[in-house]
């Protein structure tokens, strides 16, 4: 009989988790506490409880308890895979703002926030320089009377459109790039980093640049906030000293600017409600869990946390590698180590102790996403063998190393290998660029460029050949 397996949360990694549970004959069935999106779905359920059943010292097994139309009901099964996220909980921290309560304007969480046309002609702050405050606040500045976006530590702004027109994650997401970086100390990569931040645009006289450049902070993707600032559409400013009832105090300014309305884009926090403390401990924006996935002293690996990760990388492709490595770790293919060896992990995890090279993950729940997804692939065997390819398939070697890490690489081998995968890998950059080649243009070649191709590739000859001798 096929393994029962429970999937809190019908996101992207609850969607993964149920594909994987299915490619290795296990039975999933996924509980969705709203009516969008979901596996074997169980629309509107809401997870009350997960616990352990009285034998689960030797079974593994857990008792769900949900809740559907006011009805509660519970079934046993053989696994849990819980997929909310880390975006559950919206962070509204009134408290740290003195005068809120005094406000007679409208303010909501980012999450509420729906359309722009709330914003016609109102006077408009965004509080949170992270993706979601920086988009509000452009969409915001298109019929807002006034813009104003408070940030207390600034950030990195980049353009999705990167290097020669490419998209900024295919360019800066390769093996060679993150090889090159991690090989650096961190002082030169974030030096380097800045640089290119600021090739761009310069980022103080924005009044964006960030005040702790040592720590890894997510690029807030925007290609028109520099637009809307230079043409005073969207004013930034530091945090907030005090709100009043038609207006607020920024630090260090003290005109009075009247304001509308007021976006709290502060940000999320998580937690496991239906999960108790002994399995699954959430401390100072962290869970206990090996490799992010398993709770390390449980004597039954049976309860994994998918997608609780910022990897500087995609979500989707991190929460399917980590599904793909747990289903076969629940069907007894793959083992873990030994509790001591993954709570001394943990452990070190925790401290947070940066490696003096490549850049800084020293923030709750951020990972190197190649280095990350390479490990995971590693206990599956399905991480790609470089220098074997670049002996029978130097073209493929070549691409994957220097070329877009696309999921495309996590499936020319092992379990869930794709035929497909290959050609996907060699043509990507053809698709890439076929919703923006509308019209045929002929370019004429360089003889210089053909030199310096040719040049390049008896330098990587070279130094291949220098690697095996």
């Amino acid at each position: 009989m096929a393994k029962r397996v429970a999937i809190v949360g019908a996101g992207v990694s609850g969607l993964a988790s149920i594909k994987c549970c299915l490619e290795e004959g296990l039975e999933p069935t996924c509980f969705e506490r709203s009516d969008d999106l979901g596996g074997l779905w169980r629309f509107t359920t809401k997870v009350c409880s997960v616990t352990k059943c009285p034998d689960f010292t030797v079974t593994g097994q857990w008792e769900v308890v949900t809740q559907h139309e006011g009805k509660q009901g519970s079934a046993i099964f053989d696994a849990v895979m819980v997929c909310t996220g880390f975006l559950t909980d919206p962070y509204l921290p009134l408290d740290s703002f003195p005068g809120i309560n005094t406000f007679k304007g409208q303010y909501f969480h980012s999450r509420q926030y729906k359309y722009p046309s709330i914003f016609k002609d109102k006077r408009v702050l965004v509080i949170g320089m992270g993706n979601s405050g920086t988009d509000i606040a452009v969409e915001a500045s298109h019929l807002a009377e006034k813009v104003f976006l408070s940030t207390t530590g600034g950030a990195w702004v980049i353009s999705r459109v990167f290097d020669s027109g490419y998209p900024w994650d295919m360019v800066f997401t390769t093996r060679f790039q993150n090889m090159f970086r991690n090989s650096l100390p961190t002082p030169i990569v974030n030096w380097l980093l800045a640089r290119k931040m600021n090739s761009w645009f310069h980022h103080a006289n924005y009044g964006l640049v960030p005040e702790d450049r040592t720590q890894l902070r997510v690029p807030v993707l925007n290609d028109e906030l520099p637009g809307r600032i230079i043409t005073g559409k969207v004013l930034i400013k530091p945090s907030i000293k005090e709100v009043k009832e038609n207006s607020v105090v920024f630090n260090n300014t003290p005109k009075e600017e009247p304001i509308d309305i007021i976006v709290f884009a502060t940000g999320y926090t998580f937690a496991f409600p239906f999960l108790d403390e002994s399995v699954v401990k959430v401390e100072n924006g962290q869970a206990s869990l090996y490799k992010y996935i398993f709770p390390a002293h449980l004597p039954k690996p049976t309860l994994a946390v998918i997608g609780l990760i910022k990897p500087l990388g995609s979500i989707i492709p991190t929460g399917e590698t980590q599904a793909r490595w747990v289903v076969r770790v629940l069907k007894g293919i793959n083992k873990l180590p030994p509790q001591s060896v993954m709570i001394e992990e943990v452990n070190a995890r925790k401290e947070n102790k940066p490696s003096g090279f490549g850049l800084c993950y020293c923030k709750a729940l951020q990972a190197d996403y190649i280095t990350y997804i390479d490990e995971l692939l590693t206990y599956i065997n399905a991480k790609p063998n470089l220098f074997s390819m670049l002996l029978t398939d130097p073209r493929l070697g070549l691409t994957i190393f220097f070329g877009p890490s696309t999921p495309y690489q996590f499936r020319l081998t092992g379990p869930g290998k794709w035929e497909g995968a290959r050609n996907a890998i060699l043509t990507q950059w053809d698709r890439t660029f076929k919703v923006t080649k509308t019209r045929s243009v002929q370019e004429s070649p360089s003889p210089f460029a053909s030199l310096l191709k040719l040049l390049s590739l008896l330098a990587l000859l070279m130094a291949i050949f220098l690697i095996f001798l």
